[in-house]
Order: structure tokens, then C-alpha cells, then sequence
């Protein structure tokens, strides 16, 4: 399949969102183009708290093809999706999210809309990360729940999630990240700090005896879990004060 969606994929710069149009059947296919981003999904709704009163709603910025949306459905939450990409919209509609296309440093909803605010994968692909963090705290209420994971700039990251995950392993689509736009956590922190919310950092890694079964076969999940190092994919998450 690999093959295939190579040889048919126009070259296109690295992070630009055209690649989503060219990969929109992928999004909920067993195929592994967007393996590693439903085992992240999986890893962030660990993170969230069920929804504690009827209506509550859950704001998933940079959405994509609406992944998160089983879990959302299982704690309980309304989902509203935003994203850059229509295509991928699409997709997340036909799986209950409601969709807003937009950007996630510009978001239509009102302030303090959102019992939860999801930020998974997105702050890598923007120019602006402190925007789209300032974005999220703004929407989120008193109480509610922030949850980040994003990719360091690290050269260690550099090497797994583009030389490693996109050019050898093809763990991701070839062109999906440009390293550099990758985060720095204190960014992440500094930025929620100033908007009051205290946010702990962790990072996380696949399992390794789940990931090598996935390396053989290119089927099922792989767990992530909590590692010591932030120096690939970590995860921020806190509570906005009242």
C-alpha cells in the first residue's frame, strides 16, 4: 500500500496541508499512514476527565479526520472538531464531530466554551504555537482541562519522527513534519502559565514489544507510555484555575 500511495503522491513541500487531501481515505483505513496518530489520540484521551454535566463540550483543535472521536463519545463529551483541512472535516463529520473549519490560532467559538481543550499533534505544524496555545486556554473554562502532546526540537527528534518514522519505517507519511517548527516544552508551559494554567509535562513512547509486532505486520495498536525523556513526543496537560 506504501508503494502504491507513493508512486501515485505529487511531491509537495514538507507540512503542507495538501498532504491530507492526497491521504484523506487513510484516516480510518488499517493501512499505516496515520497509524501513529490514532496510538497518540489514544495516549491524550487517557488524559481527559468524563464529562461531569450534561451538554459539556470538547474543543479538538487540529482535528484532522476526527480520531479522537471514540474516546470523546466515551467520556461522555459534544465534539466540535476545528481544522485547516475540508477534506479531513469531511471525514471527522461522518464520525460525529462537529466541524469548524478554521484556524487554530483564530477559532469562532466563544471564550470559556470548552470543559476540555485537546491541542494533539497540531503545534508542530503551525508557525505560531504560543497562538494557538493562548487560543486553547481562551476557549477552555474555569476548571476545564487542557491537553497538549506535540514534538520537541531536539535533534534526537528530528531523527525518529522525520529521518526514522517517515523515511525508513514509514511510520508516518513522508512530508508530514518540518522539524522546523518543532516545540519547545517550555514554550508550551510559558504560555499557559500566563494564562492560568499550570501545566505538567511528561514524555511518552511506544511500547517497545508492541511496536516491534506492528514493525512485522503493520497491523493492530501500539501503547504509549510514560518515559522519563521529553526529548521526542511528550505531553502537556493541566487545569485552568477558576
Amino acid at each position: 500500500m506504501h508503494v502504491t500511495l507513493a508512486c501515485m503522491r505529487p511531491v509537495l513541500p514538507s507540512n503542507d496541508i495538501r498532504l491530507y487531501d492526497v491521504l484523506v481515505d487513510e484516516w480510518w483505513r488499517s493501512s499505516p499512514a496515520f497509524a501513529g496518530l490514532r496510538w497518540i489520540a489514544a495516549a491524550r484521551a487517557a488524559l481527559m476527565p468524563p464529562a461531569v454535566r450534561a451538554g459539556a463540550v470538547l474543543v479538538d483543535l487540529g482535528c484532522g479526520g476526527g480520531l479522537l472521536a471514540p474516546h470523546v463519545a466515551r467520556l461522555g463529551y459534544r465534539h466540535i472538531g476545528v481544522d485547516r483541512s475540508r477534506s479531513a472535516l469531511g471525514v471527522a463529520a461522518r464520525h460525529g464531530v462537529v466541524p469548524v473549519l478554521a484556524d487554530a490560532g483564530a477559532v469562532p467559538l466563544a471564550d470559556s466554551c470548552a470543559d476540555v481543550v485537546s491541542a494533539g499533534e497540531i503545534l508542530e505544524h503551525v508557525a505560531g504555537p504560543s497562538t494557538v496555545v493562548s487560543e486553547a486556554c481562551r476557549l477552555l473554562r474555569p476548571g476545564g482541562t487542557l491537553v497538549i502532546d506535540t514534538v520537541n526540537a531536539t535533534a534526537l527528534a528530528r531523527f525518529l519522527v522525520v529521518t526514522l518514522a517517515e523515511r525508513v519505517t514509514r511510520l508516518a507519511p513522508r512530508g508530514l513534519h518540518d522539524p522546523g517548527l518543532f516545540v519547545r516544552p517550555d514554550l508550551v508551559r510559558g504560555v499557559g502559565r500566563q494564562h492560568g494554567v499550570a501545566l505538567a509535562v511528561r514524555g511518552v513512547r511506544p511500547a517497545v514489544g508492541d511496536l516491534l509486532r506492528w514493525l512485522v505486520n503493520r497491523r493492530g495498536d501500539v501503547r504509549l507510555v510514560p518515559t522519563f525523556s521529553t526529548a521526542v513526543l511528550y505531553q502537556a496537560w493541566g487545569v485552568k484555575e477558576g
